[in-house]
């Protein structure tokens, strides 16, 4: 091998050394340089959790291959497969990895995690190295410095021009490129530190498991060094706990292991005398770990306050804030430009750097506040739900395929399916109708359409699984109709929840509620095979009371609710009964589209609302119960037609609760598309998904599966906010997404369409993926 040391390149002479080891791949990889664990630093910890994050959404789409930062005093054994690494302190080895870089045909992208203090000494080199790559580079700064001397100011440019990208954390980083280094603002995205999703334990709860109970809990964590001022708080204490004497100073983190190699434990040492000086030893308890995630995240929920004491204000971002505001936690922090940018946003207190007194005033004024408290983790739970490492690894994974030479198809990952959150919303009597974020609103009741859905998806789940734990909430759904059934022969909706029918029974439209009920006691009844024989005459005899008074009903989606219900029940038990009111019904929606239809509007009425897709969908199962061309040809022409203006190539458009589709506003294709966004509902998507899987199974157009996929991917992040509306870390589905956020509370109705979504997309090949172009 022959190094010319004037400029990093290599020449080879045993090319059998040099191995294009994902040469057999098809999907492209993205080189990732970073350090990485079991390095202990927040880089490492960073990277890997968005890594995993990214493999985890989108590992048919591109392979992310990690390649160690090192030096000759830092070197570890991996648990990932590791085919790179670089040591910065080693010319050769930026030579050998620029030669694998530009040589290996399947690498499209170098993603490189940047710290000065990585590169220390050795500037020149990584300057030299980013020069002499020649695939697309994106570099994450993790620091960004104010203020900058003209090397330091010459240095970011020149790493700036190397560049295709730069990634930062915050607006204010952004801000500081822009108009202190000049770089060009279009190089420059925004993408927030990753959080973790959680699922908001019981804070009582998890005091008891950590054996807690009665402490009020003030929490910081991170690896320690004198960076972090520890000492700020432990000054403040005895203020504090003179007046409440129950506060524990929870410091989580081994110290630094860059400290510990230059100073020892030091600084450990001063905060243990520190306190024994102050007589605060009942109310300070160090955990001197590297804590596993579940632990962290369990500190971080059954905190009361959390405390940011950093002295550095140039810190331009903190992952340990960021993961206690997703955990719910009411944040005091310094002024840092991070907490500046956050923690004001959300109602949380700032205070000086190392001003122990205003620490000591701002504890006491939240620990006496309940209210407040509540109020800044509400805020900080929606201002961070955007931060969520499935949101940061779609956004990472749009700038992939914006910055790499070739497009790269987007593929996420069906996720598995989880009934967790629906199981929780239901009791012994039924699912409850909404939640507060992912803890179920009793004072909310319940309503028969939540729990005819509820039937139907669990019904659904128990036909694939097979799995006999879904038939004790399928009998509760059932009963559940069935108490709703009045002597009348029809249902009421909404239960309160001493089980008794409310009111808003009276002032409300019922006849979508009754629909359902009947779609969902035909769907039970066509799985008589699989579901117990007394069960099903339950149902039967539902159905058989409250077919007495069908004609009565004319609201245009109940009727097709009915339609799907007696298709179902048609498909088990066929009867002249089922067949008349399913022609019943498909003709009055025939009646409907000839009247409003014509050569530019194709639909049963002069504006589209919810449920659009139910209508066409409900005369298709018409057609397949009668063979009535007629019913067959409305059924396609207008389900085309909607799904024309719903569509584009790779997103579903919601029809909008805040703003519904005139027949006047839609001759044209752009003005739909300049519609305002917001108002978004799960249920519209699912209803879509239900419909493109029928029309599918019966005319086996591409079209329709490929639609099936983009109207999936809109849960998993592929709609106008790119965030996810599912959450996997409950199971549950957040109520919609609006112009400028998803609301994060997670009731039936969104958990059900979503469970319903995701248990058709089982039914199209492939199952392993979806695509998005």
């Amino acid at each position: 091998m022959e190094i010319n040391q004037n400029k990093l390149s290599i020449t080879l002479d045993e090319p059998e050394l040099v191995k294009d080891i994902h040469s057999q791949t098809s999907i492209p990889e993205i080189i990732c340089i970073t350090t990485y664990p079991p390095r202990e630093c927040g880089i490492a910890t960073y990277s890997q959790d968005l890594v995993k994050a990214l493999e985890k959404k989108f590992n048919h789409s591109f392979s992310i291959q990690i390649c160690p930062i090192e030096s000759d005093n830092e070197r570890h054994d991996y648990e990932d497969e590791i085919n790179y690494r670089l040591n910065t302190d080693e010319y050769e080895s930026y030579v050998r990895l620029t030669y694998d870089i530009n040589t290996h045909s399947t690498i499209e992208l170098v993603l490189i995690q940047h710290e000065f203090g990585l590169f220390k000494n050795n500037e020149i080199l990584f300057l030299e190295f980013l020069q002499n790559i020649n695939k697309p580079i994106a570099i994450v700064f993790h620091t960004v410095l104010p203020h900058p001397n003209e090397l330091l100011k010459n240095r970011v440019l020149q790493i700036a021009h190397a560049a295709n990208s730069l990634i930062v954390m915050t607006q204010s980083s952004k801000k500081i490129l822009i108009e202190e280094y000049e770089i060009d603002p279009d190089i420059i995205t925004v993408i927030a530190h990753g959080t973790h999703l959680v699922t908001h334990s019981d804070t009582a709860l998890l005091k008891e498991k950590y054996d807690l109970e009665g402490r009020k809990i003030i929490a910081t964590f991170g690896l320690l060094g004198t960076g972090k001022s520890i000492e700020t708080t432990l000054y403040a204490l005895p203020e504090i706990v003179a007046k409440e004497p129950e506060i524990l100073f929870l410091i989580l983190g081994k110290t630094h292991p860059s400290v510990v190699k230059q100073d020892g434990e030091t600084y450990r040492t001063f905060l243990e005398n520190l306190v024994t000086e102050l007589e605060i030893e009942d109310n300070v308890r160090f955990i001197n770990e590297f804590l596993p995630l579940p632990i962290l995240l369990d500190y971080l929920q059954l905190s009361d306050i959390y405390l940011f004491t950093s002295k550095d204000p140039n810190q331009a971002v903190s992952g340990t804030f960021s993961y206690a505001i997703s955990c719910g936690c009411p944040i005091i922090s310094t002024p840092i430009p991070h907490a500046n940018e956050i923690v004001k946003n959300i109602g949380g207190l700032i205070i000086d750097f190392e001003n122990s007194a205003q620490l000591a005033t701002s504890v006491l004024q939240l620990l006496n506040d309940d209210q407040l408290r509540k109020n800044i983790s509400s805020n900080g739970l929606h201002k961070m739900a955007s931060t969520a490492w499935e949101n940061t690894a779609v956004a990472h994974a749009l700038l992939f395929n914006e910055v790499s030479q070739k497009p790269i198809p987007l593929r996420y990952n069906l996720p598995e399916i989880n009934l967790n959150h629906l199981k929780k919303l239901t009791t012994d009597f039924g699912i409850i109708q909404f939640s507060k974020m992912n803890q179920p609103d009793i004072d909310s009741g319940y309503t028969l359409d939540d729990n005819a859905r509820a039937m139907i998806a669990m019904c659904h789940h128990f036909e694939i699984s097979k799995d006999k734990s879904d038939l004790v909430y399928i009998k509760i759904y059932l009963d559940f109709i069935t108490h709703c059934l009045l002597s009348e022969g029809y249902f009421q909706n909404y239960v309160d929840e001493e089980k008794k029918f409310t009111k808003q029974n009276g002032s409300t439209n019922l006849a979508d509620a009754n629909g359902r009920a009947i779609w969902a006691l035909g769907y039970f009844v066509s799985l008589a095979r699989i579901l117990p024989e007394d069960w099903v005459l339950e149902a039967e005899n539902a159905l058989k009371k409250v077919l007495v008074n069908i004609n009565n009903i004319h609201s245009t989606r109940a009727m097709a609710f009915i339609i799907k219900g007696l298709y179902y029940r048609n498909s088990q038990n066929p009867s002249l009964q089922n067949l008349n009111i399913i022609k019943e019904f498909a003709n009055r929606l025939v009646q409907m589209y000839r009247h409003e239809a014509d050569d530019e509007w194709n639909w049963f009425e002069s504006y589209l609302t919810y449920a659009n897709s139910i209508l066409s969908e409900a005369l298709l199962c018409a057609w397949l119960a009668t063979d009535d061309t007629v019913f067959r040809d409305i059924a396609k022409n207008s389900f085309d037609f909607l799904i024309s203006l719903t569509f584009d190539a790779k997103n579903i458009r919601v029809i909008s609760n805040k703003s519904w589709l005139h027949r006047e506003h839609s001759l044209l294709k752009s003005e739909i598309e300049g519609v305002k966004n917001g108002g978004e509902q799960p249920i519209d998507v699912a209803y879509t998904i239900l419909a493109l899987s029928k029309f599918n199974a019966v005319f086996q157009e591409e079209d329709y599966q490929n639609k099936m996929e983009i109207s999936f991917s809109w849960f998993l992040g592929n709609n106008h906010l790119n965030q996810i509306i599912y959450n996997p870390c409950t199971g549950g589905c957040y109520d919609g997404l609006e112009e400028n956020y998803v609301n994060l509370n997670q009731g039936a109705e969104s958990t059900i369409s979503y469970v319903l979504a995701r248990l058709t997309m089982d039914q199209m090949e492939p199952k392993n993926n979806l695509i998005m172009t």
